[in-house]
């Protein structure tokens, strides 16, 4: 899956729109910017970490500074809306071999 792992984390930034996905770098922010020199809008992107020994529960954590988005109510790290959840977890399973 990436190369950089983390404490058996991978970093990962989704493109909900375009349904990809970047990991392999040390910072969200870092994936984010590929993304977005290649033609991502941020408003699609997600921050995400990988847990690829974990079980399908604790596979995907939705923790990464670049979610904090006040003008789209999302005041956390994490991701707020369900909706974009499950978008963020159908790009994974697509993309993602377990």
């Amino acid at each position: 899956m990436s190369s950089k792992t983390f404490g058996g984390l991978v970093k990962a930034v989704v493109d909900i729109d375009k349904e990809i996905m970047v990991v392999d770098a040390e910072l969200h922010a870092d994936e984010e910017k590929f993304l977005l020199d290649n033609g991502s809008n941020q408003i699609n992107l997600w921050g995400i970490n990988l847990y690829p020994d974990m079980s399908e529960d604790g596979f995907i954590e939705f923790d990464s500074m670049i979610n904090i988005r006040p003008r789209l109510n999302n005041f956390s790290r994490g991701v707020d809306s369900e909706e974009i959840r499950k978008k963020i977890i159908k790009v994974v399973n697509k993309l993602v071999k377990r």
